[in-house]
């Protein structure tokens, strides 16, 4: 119990620091080290005893220490690539045409509401090969966001649409599906089509009928229409896709996807071919492919910098935030308070099942939203979900799947989340004017996460 009263002030404080805007990583990794004091003083040491310094104030560092040195070889190393690859595509202008090409169909949808259901689905569909939320939200904002505001939807509805297009994290080049996949034993290529389809695409429908619905009744209510003139429309869209490359381009984002579906298991399993090297290969295409289209070997070579400057970046943003997350977790878990709550989950025969998929799914919400990062918070607590699902008889898909679906769901909640603040600064609203209208859609998508995943796994 004290374990349990422990957990919940150190979360109440972690909550009250993230929102009065300290910096998450240091936060998450201090309050890491006090829960970890707190339980070596009831006798649960932070590290192995034959992986001790033989000084505890030592011990501290070397718990922290050895989960990076775990997760930088691997994992960290895919999302570094992952985002270097993206900011390369988006260098040359592959990015842009991609959305280009994808954004067209939707201009001869006349029907407010209809194209913001779609808007979301084509989106979803475009965060497969556009890994970050952020660069999303800013394309879409600066591509579908006119277009949306001149058909009569109010801006706060195409900002909330337009900041929820990556609410699902699905794919092989998604960081959280290559962790769920760890934790089941399979390829993430195998996680992605035999997990994640199934259930995803029952969301994503729910997703696009509860944007239709909620949006609508919102601008109903707030009577916030706001229409701009067609010509002010198309000059804007224009503007949005200077820099982008030819519409040959628009293949280059897909490669990694690409590949790693052809060179799997399921296709073709005589060639193996790991994400980090299907990545390298997509960025080894795509700058003879640029090279070939603007022949100048000068400038296709200072393009490649953005691969290094998109990992350097991702590293302080991303990788970082989530080893200091899993220390967080660390502490969490030698405190006893998570343990204690799934044990007291498995504890219920008939009802065990529900009720441990509802206590993972409140801590991976939660955590999300304190954070405003999904990888951080799945990252942190996606090691507990084999053991709690084998506690109560059941897969690890049925946990995993909807567990790891949700942090993305959740981020959308979130009104720290970079994808909701990036898009309230450019439709000049607060990022609280945006989730008051998201909430309630991905309310709906957590349900329909659950009833799909337990119906479908």
């Amino acid at each position: 119990m004290l374990g349990i009263l422990i957990t919940l002030a150190v979360v109440a404080v972690v909550a009250y620091c993230v929102l009065k805007n300290y910096y998450p990583p240091i936060v998450l990794l201090l309050a890491g080290f006090v829960m970890l004091v707190c339980a070596a003083a009831t006798g649960t040491m932070p590290v192995a005893a034959d992986k001790s310094t033989n000084f505890f104030g030592f011990d501290l560092g070397e718990a922290f220490t050895a989960l990076m040195r775990s997760r930088l070889p691997g994992l960290g190393l895919n999302i570094m690539l992952i985002a270097g690859f993206s900011v390369y595509m988006d260098r040359i202008g592959a990015s842009k045409a991609l959305v280009k090409l994808c954004v067209k169909p939707l201009q001869a949808i006349r029907s407010p509401y209809v194209l913001l259901a779609v808007t979301y689905v084509v989106g979803q569909f475009m965060a497969l090969f556009i890994n970050s939320a952020v660069g999303l939200g800013l394309l879409l904002m600066a591509s579908v966001y006119p277009l949306l505001v001149a058909l009569g939807v109010s801006r706060a509805s195409a900002a909330a649409v337009i900041g929820s297009t990556c609410c699902l994290d699905l794919g092989p080049a998604s960081s959280n599906a290559m962790r769920a996949a760890d934790l089941m034993q399979v390829d993430v290529v195998t996680y992605f089509v035999t997990s994640q389809i199934p259930v995803a695409l029952c969301v994503i429908a729910s997703v696009a009928i509860g944007h239709f619905f909620v949006q609508r009744w919102f601008d109903r209510r707030d009577a916030m229409k706001l229409a701009n003139g067609p010509a002010e429309e198309k000059q804007d869209i224009a503007k949005a896709f200077e820099g982008a490359g030819p519409a040959h381009y628009a293949i280059l984002p897909m490669l990694p996807l690409f590949l790693l579906i052809v060179f799997s298991p399921m296709v073709y399993a005589d060639v193996k071919l790991s994400l980090q090297t299907g990545i390298i290969v997509s960025i080894l295409i795509a700058f003879f492919v640029d090279l070939l289209t603007k022949r100048s070997f000068k400038d296709c070579c200072a393009s490649t910098q953005a691969v290094f400057e998109g990992m350097g970046k991702v590293f302080t943003s991303t990788v970082g935030l989530i080893c200091c997350a899993e220390l967080f977790a660390l502490g969490m878990n030698k405190l006893g308070g998570v343990t204690a709550l799934i044990q007291a989950a498995a504890s219920m025969e008939s009802a065990g099942v529900w009720v441990m998929l509802l206590v993972m799914l409140a801590i991976m919400v939660v955590a999300t939203v304190v954070t405003g990062s999904g990888n951080a918070a799945f990252f942190a607590f996606s090691p507990l979900l084999p053991e709690a699902a084998a506690s109560v008889g059941i897969s690890t898909a049925v946990l995993a799947v909807p567990v790891q679906l949700s942090a993305g769901i959740a981020r959308t909640m979130c009104p720290i989340a970079g994808v909701i603040i990036a898009v309230a600064g450019i439709a000049g609203l607060t990022p609280f004017d945006i989730v008051r209208r998201t909430v309630p859609v991905m309310l709906l998508a957590l349900t329909v996460n659950v009833i799909a995943s337990a119906a479908l796994l």
